[in-house]
């Protein structure tokens, strides 16, 4: 029987049934990082050089990709080098980085969310007050706390995961994360277990504060076309994401904790996966073209390019 000490690489298996087209789906995984990269990067870009864009929503926004853009990180890399290897096999400490990297990406996506709806909250249901309540000060404390937070939230899970013994070291997944390391110990992990349904109770938090906001915001917009308009040219990007970003963890967390070893392997990994496919994808695209201010110097951006080349 092994134990943690003695367990110095995971084994992935979320590859077995993909032997035969490993190089199609490379291309496809190389593609989708290569468009996640381009989308975010581009908003990012934008924002920074264009000043009128340095305005809390769009901060955030900013923000948002470069956390989509961590987030991959943490599943890309390592997936492509995969696809061209013969063994899928991760090192004791990388599994762990792994499950950092990808986690904490979630707990800030979440954080920076629940953000960007009490920024919208101010800005329609208190628009008189707005630049008194979200100056320079109470910007830079919330972007502090959309980073420091989940790296706190996620270091806890991963201390308590890594002090369990191992008896086996294979994992049923593309990737690392803490609930398929638990499953592979030898003892009883109440505690984990535990952590697990407090982090479940605080995010819950965020989502209640989101839904009261929306509430308080849907209310205000129904009063008059101007602000149904704001709704629809603000509020409805964050929304989409919301929602996206909530099935996506939503099917991770099911199929982690419940998912059958009788499902398709390819159904497995997309649900597995599709947290860090949909939203890092889908993100600047919504804002990109929902938002008119962005749309216009991001195609101002791309206008000037064509004609410098020319």
């Amino acid at each position: 029987m092994q134990n943690s000490s003695s367990v110095t690489v995971f084994t992935l298996h979320g590859l077995n049934e993909t032997a035969s087209h490993e190089y199609i789906y490379f291309a496809f995984t190389l593609l989708a990082y290569l468009l996640i990269w381009l989308f975010n990067l581009t908003l990012i870009i934008t924002i920074i050089i264009e000043k009128t864009l340095h305005e809390p929503m769009y901060i955030f926004l900013c923000n948002l990709c470069v956390n989509g853009l961590y987030g991959t990180a943490g599943l890309y890399p390592k997936l492509l080098s995969d696809f061209l290897s013969d063994s899928h096999v991760i090192s004791y400490a990388g599994c762990f980085l792994q499950i950092f990297v990808i986690y904490s990406s979630v707990a800030c996506e979440l954080t920076i969310l629940t953000l960007m709806a009490y920024d919208r909250y101010v800005a329609i249901c208190k628009p008189l007050q707005y630049h008194s309540i979200m100056t320079s000060l109470t910007m830079s404390k919330f972007l502090l706390i959309s980073w420091i937070l989940p790296f706190c939230e996620t270091t806890i899970p991963i201390l308590l995961t890594m002090r369990l013994p191992l008896c086996r070291s294979d994992i049923n997944k593309l990737y690392c994360d803490t609930w398929s390391v638990i499953k592979l110990s030898c003892v009883d992990t109440t505690v984990n277990n535990v952590y697990v349904y407090i982090a479940l109770l605080f995010n819950l938090f965020a989502t209640l504060f989101i839904i009261y906001s929306y509430t308080h915001i849907v209310r205000a917009c129904i009063k008059s076309s101007e602000e149904r308009s704001k709704f629809m040219q603000t509020c409805l990007p964050h929304l989409i994401s919301l929602i996206n970003f909530t099935i996506a963890i939503l099917f991770d967390v099911l199929y982690s904790r419940y998912g059958s070893m009788n499902m398709p392997q390819a159904l497995r990994n997309f649900l597995a996966v599709e947290f860090l496919v949909i939203p890092p994808l889908l993100n600047p695209l919504i804002y990109g073209l929902k938002l008119s201010q962005i749309r216009r110097r991001v195609m101002r951006m791309f206008s000037r390019k064509v004609h410098i080349l020319k």
